[in-house]
């Protein structure tokens, strides 16, 4: 089975689709990827998810990816004298570092990093953003702070600092402990909350090292400033539109949102769109029209994958959402103005050689009207270079390693496929007209081109191009 789509569709596992026939009907209705997300649950509901979707796997015969994505850490108030306190716009408050109730004279802050890193002019948020405070002024152990929007503030609720750059690891105790839980379990990506800067790449990439591919979550202003860096420092981008329209002005999400996944896409990284996308699909059956726009815009953006997350993991209608979704993109790539708009947005010069050869063989499969492009890859990188130019026809990726095939269900176009080695140039050949037959996207007389690095085996040495008629 393949898709009738390019992009692809990231759900969110939960109590609404954890049960192994609900796996599969999600899969069904075209989920490619499924994320456990380890803020909930515990490590032995993830186990048992995880088992789950390795034995449809199996069952379906199609590589499947597995995100698990970590808490990080959580910076949230302490507790209030009688559970909530109102603030008004234009009132004083005062956070204090040590403290276990307070008032509005004595909020409990029990974040020492936040003490140390905070300066005057720089704003609070509280409870997703529904409390602003701007910091007047800063002692040993306390914060003084000027009520901008005022509303409640109640035990444990979060709080965000847009400009501050905080000496805090991405990676708690917890998080480290369900890093390696997930990598002995066989995750394919592992996503990266609370990235501030490139140097939370590396300390990630120390741990993770190639077990799995490390995705970064954008979710920080901080991180912004860094990009390129952390673009190239990861395997994965995910634009986390909650957690960052919390910290940037939501009129500035939508155009970071397109300069996010343009970057991805030049430098040949899978990039998600995330959050909110179907909200409304939590509790009704149907999505705003507003949010069908929503999910097209991101797709025009040429996004690799959007993404579900309450949608799926908590809500009345999991399968109506993915599917919804996946009409939606379909429609979307099949609208007469998508390839140009998608071929406007990254229109740049090849800069090296793999690239210019993965570009030619776009263009050439277009233009001789062939069905597909078969790519033979070690670690995934000449699909996505392929996948870089948006072709407008499905990528046939055929490679030996199946942690590499489940990571390109991410992977914008691709159709991913576990094979076993390749050892020689005619082996290829004939493998690739095999598959593109098998598979369903050629049959005898068709064209496809093949797309490989010689000497098999090395990754990265995209250099190899061959036009093949498909053989009675």
């Amino acid at each position: 089975m393949h898709r009738n789509r390019r992009a692809k569709i990231v759900a969110t596992v939960g109590p609404a689709s954890a049960a192994p026939e609900q796996l599969k009907a999600l899969f069904l209705a075209g989920v490619d990827t499924f994320r456990m997300n380890f803020s909930h649950g515990v490590q032995e509901d993830h186990a048992k998810v995880h088992a789950a979707i390795r034995a449809l796997e199996r069952e379906v015969g199609r590589p499947i990816g597995i995100l698990q994505d970590l808490q990080g850490p959580k910076i949230r108030i302490g507790t209030i004298r009688d559970g909530k306190i109102s603030v008004a716009a234009g009132e004083t408050i005062r956070f204090v570092r040590n403290g276990s109730e307070g008032d509005k004279t004595a909020i409990p802050l029990p974040h020492d990093e936040i003490f140390a890193a905070i300066a005057p002019g720089q704003d609070l948020l509280v409870d997703d953003g529904r409390v602003r405070a701007r910091v007047t002024g800063i002692g040993d152990d306390y914060l003084d702070a000027k009520v901008i929007n005022g509303g409640t503030l109640s035990n444990r609720k979060g709080v965000n600092l847009p400009g501050t750059v905080l000496d805090l690891s991405p990676l708690t105790q917890k998080d480290r402990a369900d890093l390696e839980f997930g990598l002995k379990l066989g995750v394919d990506w592992v996503a990266l909350s609370f990235v501030q800067r490139p140097a939370d790449l590396i300390e990630a990439r120390a741990l993770v090292g190639h077990r799995a591919g490390l995705m970064s979550k954008i979710e920080k202003p901080s991180a912004l400033t860094h990009i390129d860096d952390i673009i190239r420092l990861s395997d994965a981008i995910m634009v986390a539109r909650g957690d960052l329209g919390v910290e940037i002005p939501h009129e500035d999400v939508p155009g970071r949102q397109k300069e996010l996944v343009r970057a991805c896409r030049l430098a040949a990284k899978p990039v998600i769109v995330a959050t909110q996308m179907l909200d409304s699909m939590v509790a009704a059956p149907t999505p705003t029209r507003a949010e069908a726009s929503d999910v097209a815009t991101a797709i025009y953006d040429g996004a690799d994958a959007v993404m579900l997350s309450a949608e799926s993991a908590t809500g009345q209608y999991p399968r109506e959402a993915v599917a919804m979704m996946d009409r939606i993109i379909a429609s979307t790539e099949r609208h007469k103005l998508y390839h140009s708009i998608i071929a406007a947005s990254a229109n740049v010069e090849e800069d090296s050689a793999p690239h210019a050869v993965a570009a030619a063989a776009a263009g050439l499969a277009e233009s001789i009207g062939a069905k597909a492009i078969v790519a033979f890859t070690s670690s995934g990188t000449t699909a996505a270079r392929i996948a870089r130019k948006r072709p407008a026809l499905p990528i046939l990726s055929i490679t030996p390693d199946l942690q590499v095939a489940r990571q390109m269900a991410l992977l914008w176009g691709a159709h991913s496929m576990n094979s076993e080695d390749i050892n020689s140039y005619e082996e290829m050949v004939n493998v690739a007209a095999a598959t593109a037959r098998q598979e369903d996207f050629a049959k005898p007389g068709d064209l496809v081109v093949v797309v490989a690095g010689i000497p098999f085996g090395q990754s990265g040495s995209t250099n190899n191009l061959r036009v093949v008629r498909i053989g009675p």
